[in-house]
């Protein structure tokens, strides 16, 4: 495994993250195609065992019972010193006011339930799970900084927005001396590239590290164009990103096949080595519902593409409009 430092701090994270929202009770939240615990924990062994120590997962996945799982399989497998946990806040946890966003009551309250759940004093990358428009950015701020002086959280992200967005908290922090992002979750891979425009630029101005969510575009990127699955059928959100651009996107996926095919291995791995080797790109956040995933995302970190390849795989790819800020 290779190790890098997140963004400015001095953090080492592995080059792979993996993703957790898989890992849960499927009767929980609104997730039915998610892992129960104990099909869910041979993933975290083996993911430990290729050296990854990078494990992100959120509040709201499976309505709380990601964290869960993923606390519960860290302590019986590793050292809470060995690894680094990021979890995510915004999300709606309950009905009624102040069930969701990105209020100081809001975010107190909720890291206190995430630390529970995961079963730890601290969480090693507090993320906002995209931008609240109904809070203002200077509340949100504040209260991130204070949950990190008050030690339930080594450092804090952000996730999909849009640049000035991300642009405006880092001044607010910088203004007021508060603890500051140090990290960009956001939707990077071959079927999604708008965040090349400026986000990924102003990241690398600012030496924010990028931790990119569904690098193989939720597997489509892995499959036929016309290849189905339990996900694929029940995941509305993931529907929303593909619908206005199937022409386009299943060129893209027909290069990908390409490309793997001259290299003799399978799609996920060249999907998934063309973000690794994207400028700017910290710890892709890999999912897997099949152990061999987790084979193909370790191998892609020895796969380099050449000059050639890599056009092959850009070249297909058309404007789209921006989806995944909410």
């Amino acid at each position: 495994m290779k190790y890098v430092r997140l963004g400015q701090t001095g953090l080492q994270v592995s080059r792979l993250c993996l993703g957790c929202m898989s890992y849960g009770e499927p009767e929980r939240g609104n997730h039915p195609w998610t892992l129960p615990e104990a099909a869910s924990r041979p993933f975290l062994k083996k993911a430990l065992d290729f050296g990854i120590n990078f494990f992100d997962t959120a509040n709201v996945y499976s309505d709380g019972s990601s964290e869960e799982i993923v606390g519960r399989a860290l302590a019986d497998y590793t050292r809470r010193e060995d690894v680094v946990i990021a979890t995510k806040v915004n999300s709606r946890m309950r009905p009624g006011p102040n069930g969701a966003g990105l209020s100081r009551k809001a975010i107190m309250g909720e890291i206190d339930a995430s630390l529970k759940r995961l079963g730890t004093d601290y969480v090693d990358l507090y993320q906002i799970h995209r931008w609240d428009y109904g809070t203002p950015i200077e509340e949100t701020m504040e209260a991130l900084h204070d949950v990190v002086k008050a030690g339930k959280a080594r450092y804090v992200g952000a996730s999909s927005m849009f640049a000035w967005q991300f642009a405006r908290a880092l001044a607010v922090a910088d203004a007021h001396g508060w603890t500051r992002f140090v990290s960009m979750q956001n939707y990077v891979n071959l079927l999604y590239r708008e965040e090349e425009r400026e986000m990924l630029p102003l990241c690398r101005d600012r030496n924010i590290a990028v931790i990119p969510w569904s690098p193989m575009a939720r597997g489509r990127l892995t499959r036929d164009w016309d290849t189905t699955s339990a996900r694929v059928e029940t995941d509305d959100f993931g529907r929303s990103l593909y619908a206005k651009t199937a022409d386009a996107d299943r060129a893209v996926v027909e290069a990908v096949a390409k490309v793997a095919a001259g290299l003799g291995v399978p799609r996920a791995q060249v999907a998934l080595a063309w973000v690794l080797q994207t400028p700017g790109i910290t710890a892709p956040i890999i999912g897997a519902t099949k152990l061999e995933q987790l084979d193909d995302a370790i191998a892609a970190l020895a796969l380099t593409l050449s000059a050639e390849d890599i056009a092959a795989l850009e070249t297909p790819y058309v404007p789209h409009a921006v989806v995944g800020f909410s």
